[in-house]
């Protein structure tokens, strides 16, 4: 049974003073701990030893004697053998005498399971606790069925290999680094057979992890991940905000499709099957008149959200977009958290969420001006899960 919303509250009570902000120390922590610099708060990451050195060393924070920030954005990495031992007893009590609130990002449900963050992570959240595990592909309740009961466009599903006669795209874990991706495009059966055998063969994919793996049509189109933000502490008709819009860099897709088309098909078997590990991120703008239709889908994801998962999203969020050649969108993956392409804006903003707040407001820095907000407001548990 997840973690009672309740019990998570009254671990506030536990915190005296201004609470300290902490993340997994991976994914986009760098934003979280840059935007809670910016707005006065102390900052805690949570590292795993031998990845350390990012925040330990290079952007570790430099006060003045009044605790102005001069240099880096870190005041403490947290060194853990392994990400996993954060849900040990010992280490939930440091953290909760460290007074630190927790902003989840991809790495926190990834080197810990669902259970645990949802059972085990006695820590309060900033964010949709148990909106987390929709974001498994692999489960039976996940965020397809939210947009389904949205009304929102997403890629048709097809329900056997067997079935697959155009275009998709075949979704699955890595076959030897279980936090990346696995996935690879075919047109047929065939086809089908023949990557996912020498993907097999290769170590890419896992035979067993097929039967599970999700097939969708692929929508031909550029990418835009749309990086929203809900405050529960405004107005409902002014609670959401798009904080910035980003576009991913793949590896080995990336470099594949930079090259003209018969230099792809001179390429081996190994080459010509693209990987899609995310290695980077760029910052985007959409056409202006495509923006009624982005805060359409993102108040119509809301409010469905706050239906079928009281209290609802909380803070920020990402809906996945490909805009195909009629300009029409298709959700292909939904973030229930803090994106993982906001590092783009750390510090500097982006045009959307700086048009809006007339400053830089990256969504490390939003995030952070919320939980400000509450303390402020006396209402630091409407945030917490």
């Amino acid at each position: 049974m997840a973690l009672d919303r309740k019990t998570a509250q009254k671990l506030l009570d536990m915190y005296p003073g201004v609470p300290t902000i902490g993340a997994v120390a991976s994914h986009s922590a760098l934003d979280i701990f840059d935007g809670a610099v910016a707005e006065g708060f102390r900052t805690f990451a949570l590292c795993q030893r031998g990845r350390e050195n990012t925040y330990a060393h290079y952007f570790q924070a430099t006060r003045d004697a009044v605790g102005n920030v001069l240099k880096g954005c870190v005041d403490e990495a947290h060194v853990l053998d392994k990400f996993s031992d954060l849900v040990k007893s010992d280490q939930l009590e440091r953290l909760r005498n460290e007074g630190l609130i927790l902003v989840p990002n991809r790495a926190l449900s990834s080197y810990l399971t669902i259970e645990e963050v949802e059972e085990k992570l006695m820590l309060p959240m900033v964010g949709s606790r148990e909106m987390l595990k929709l974001e498994e592909r692999t489960k039976d309740e996940n965020y397809t069925k939210l947009l389904e009961r949205a009304k929102l466009p997403y890629p048709p599903s097809i329900a056997e290999p067997k079935s697959i006669d155009g275009l998709c795209i075949v979704k699955l874990p890595h076959g030897q680094k279980p936090l990346e991706r696995g996935f690879f495009t075919c047109a047929s059966y065939e086809e089908y057979q023949k990557k996912s055998e020498a993907l097999v063969k290769k170590g890419t994919i896992q035979e067993s992890d097929l039967a599970n793996a999700k097939i969708e049509k692929y929508i031909l189109g550029p990418v835009f991940n749309l990086n929203f933000f809900f405050s529960p502490l405004s107005a409902r008709f002014e609670g959401l905000e798009l904080m910035g819009v980003d576009e991913r860099m793949e590896s080995s897709l990336d470099g594949l499709v930079r090259l003209p088309a018969d230099q792809q098909l001179s390429l081996g078997d190994e080459e010509r099957i693209p990987g899609y590990r995310v290695v980077g991120h760029a910052s985007i703008t959409l056409r202006e008149s495509l923006l009624e239709e982005v805060f359409r889908m993102g108040e119509k994801f809301v409010d469905t959200a706050r239906d079928m998962y009281p209290p609802g999203i909380i803070g920020p969020f990402c809906l996945q977009t490909v805009i195909d050649k009629d300009t029409k969108f298709s959700i292909f993956d939904v973030s229930l958290r803090i994106g993982g392409g906001t590092n783009i804006h750390m510090s500097l903003g982006h045009p959307y969420g700086n048009t809006l707040w007339r400053a830089p407001m990256s969504t490390g820095r939003r995030v952070a001006l919320e939980i400000r907000r509450a303390l402020d407001g006396g209402n630091l548990d409407e945030l917490v899960t």
